[in-house]
């Protein structure tokens, strides 16, 4: 058989480098066994999006020359230099479902190519502010010996289509699956991102796209989902790309609920915070966002000129430098969200698309990467970077300030009842899991509404697992003029680690806050 089989792109600057095939994790005999087989004319490639934990998919057919493009990011390079890769034709942008945790990069690859139409559901009363191809249930999409069939399984969100991928002369013998947000591996789509009204009504929808379409699938067919871990779009996604209905039949804890009811109270309960910026995203992609064209303008600034910019209403400072780097000196007042592919997310919840933003950046080289990060979830407006970065805003005598660095070791020694406050900004579901004993808690993204919990006389030391969110929460607690603040790098893994005690909250009920003491 001769599909392609590089099916997994390492990101470099946004465009996919390495390559190594998708395992779909330990499977079963009967997972494998013959079926239909993929065509000997079809490419298929995987990309991952690191950060968001988003993954999309080019697939085509050698003998057409044919493309399309399923739930493509914001940054399309990586589709673009695929298909040259492959010499094939980009025809279709396709969009499983209205998309909330990113911006969607299906209107620039139109634009781009110049040969893509967008294909986007229509099911659910669902409608757009842009031109488009419109996709119901049962429709297909012809890429030559590859077909697309398009199944409405409604749930996540009500106009999610599914795309069933078989062989032109077997449509009747699927191979694969575009799961989108309705099936992941060993999770499902959450159900409440439409608010409380429809929640229950949408979690009813997923258990029956999920029994009446997905189970009766035949479970040697491979599952292609939207995200994988780490993704806020469904509880507890697997770290797996890629795995079969008959794994996710046996293994997956939400297709274990043979009664309604008790999925329903499953699904909703289960699901992690929602990201306040998925409102803001979800109407961006209705509307149609912005045909850049290429990264928007980021002015290079020399130290002088960079401190002057800052005094202006509104700036928001970020210093994209490593935890440790940031704690040794910073810019007073600027958030620390660190190198790492999480900045889309976590800018995504702690800053203001409408206000400006200034970078402090571990080198110059970084800019467009970072900037990448910040497109994908809608953050277009920039003030500039500053210009060498720290070494030389430091030789222009500019005023820096610290964040103290508090290993595990003297975090364990000063635990209360001495004055320190132990601060934990995890998610529920990790503090769920255990805590540093006698530890506050708060989640990272209502600390700043929270932040009266805590004492500014007194000492704060913040933990989360790695230090990368505590840094950034420590960051934001001086900023609101918390004298004696520090951040713990390694928090929660080298405190476990070090062997020291663990203690485990109450049991969470339901209809509870993110509160876990």
């Amino acid at each position: 058989m001769a599909i392609s089989r590089r099916c997994f792109l390492a990101e470099v600057g946004g465009i996919g480098l390495g390559s190594a095939f998708v395992s779909a994790g330990p499977l079963d005999a009967d997972d494998t066994k013959p079926q239909a087989n993929p065509p000997a004319s079809m490419i298929f490639e995987t990309v991952f999006t690191e950060g968001v934990a988003e993954i999309s998919y080019l697939i085509g057919d050698k003998a057409t020359g044919k493309a399309a493009v399923i739930d493509p990011r914001r940054d399309i390079d990586v589709y673009v230099e695929l298909a040259r890769r492959h010499k094939l034709t980009i025809t279709h942008a396709v969009e499983t479902h209205i998309h909330a945790d990113m911006v969607s990069g299906c209107l620039g690859l139109a634009d781009r190519t110049g040969t893509a139409k967008v294909y986007v559901s229509v099911e659910g009363g669902a409608d757009y502010g842009f031109p488009h191809e419109k996709m119901k249930d049962g429709d297909k999409i012809d890429l030559g010996r590859v077909i697309l069939t398009a199944r409405h399984t409604p749930g996540h969100t009500p106009e999610l289509l599914s795309y069933l991928v078989a062989e032109g002369n077997r449509p009747d013998q699927p191979f694969a699956v575009f799961s989108g947000d309705c099936l992941f591996a060993n999770s499902v789509g959450r159900p409440d991102l439409l608010g409380d009204g429809q929640s229950e009504a949408l979690a009813k929808q997923l258990y029956h796209s999920l029994h009446d379409f997905y189970l009766k699938l035949g479970d040697e067919v491979r599952v292609h989902p939207a995200h994988g871990a780490g993704s806020p779009c469904g509880a507890n996604i697997s770290d797996r790309l890629v795995t079969t209905i008959g794994y996710e039949r046996r293994n997956n804890p939400a297709l274990q609920f043979q009664d309604e009811a008790k999925f329903v109270e499953y699904v909703l309960f289960t699901a992690p915070p929602e990201p306040k910026y998925y409102p803001r995203m979800k109407q961006e992609n209705v509307k149609g966002p912005v045909v850049l064209g290429r990264l928007p303008t980021c002015p290079a600034l020399p130290p002088n000129e960079f401190a002057e910019a800052l005094k202006k209403s509104g700036a928001q400072l970020v210093d994209n430098r490593q935890m440790l780097a940031f704690g040794g000196g910073h810019i007073p007042g600027a958030l620390n969200i660190g190198p790492r592919a999480e900045l889309s997310i976590w800018a995504g919840w702690m800053l203001d698309p409408e206000r400006l933003i200034f970078l402090v950046l571990r080198q110059d080289t970084d800019l467009p990467e970072v900037q990448r990060q910040f497109l994908r979830v809608g953050y277009y407006k920039f003030g500039g970077y500053l210009l060498g970065g720290m070494e030389e805003w430091n030789n222009e005598a500019l005023p820096i300030t610290t964040l103290a660095q508090m290993s595990v070791q003297k975090l364990n020694a000063a635990l209360p009842p001495t004055d320190l406050q132990v601060l934990d900004v995890r998610t529920p579901g990790e503090r769920g899991d255990g805590y540093i004993p006698g530890s506050t808690y708060i989640f990272l993204p209502e600390l700043e509404k929270k932040a009266e919990r805590l004492d500014k006389a007194r000492p704060v030391a913040v933990y989360c697992d790695s230090g990368y969110r505590a840094s950034l929460a420590a960051s934001l607690l001086a900023r609101m003029g918390f004298k004696d603040v520090r951040n713990v790098p390694g928090s929660w893994k080298a405190w476990k680690v070090a062997g020291y005690p663990v203690q485990k909250p109450k049991e969470r009920k339901k209809g509870t806050d993110t509160d876990l003491s």
